[in-house]
């Protein structure tokens, strides 16, 4: 019963995240936010998961290097749009424009 309401909170988690994802499309900084907590919500799905199987938590830590690395990644293209544009509104940021 207790692993029933925890895949159920951990699914609710993951979509509600999808959810602002999808739905906050106007900044890139509240963007890279809901993608930060998909990333979380998927590590605690992974990281529960391992645990009940009794596995490493090698690929768990991986997980989050590469998280890291995406976060890093994410800050670094908002700083130079930033830079670039003044602001991080999708509106202005044209595509199209070297």
């Amino acid at each position: 019963m207790l692993t029933i309401l925890n895949w159920e909170l951990l699914s609710v988690l993951f979509i509600m995240g999808v959810f602002t994802f999808v739905l906050n499309r106007k900044h890139l900084l509240s963007m890279l936010l809901s993608l930060e907590y998909i990333v979380l919500s998927l590590f605690l799905i992974l990281f529960i998961y391992l645990n009940m199987l009794e596995y490493e938590f090698f690929f768990s830590m991986m997980f989050l290097v590469f998280s890291v690395c995406e976060g890093a990644l994410g800050l670094s293209i908002l700083v130079s749009m930033i830079r670039t544009h003044g602001n991080d509104y999708f509106q202005s940021f044209n595509i199209l424009q070297c």
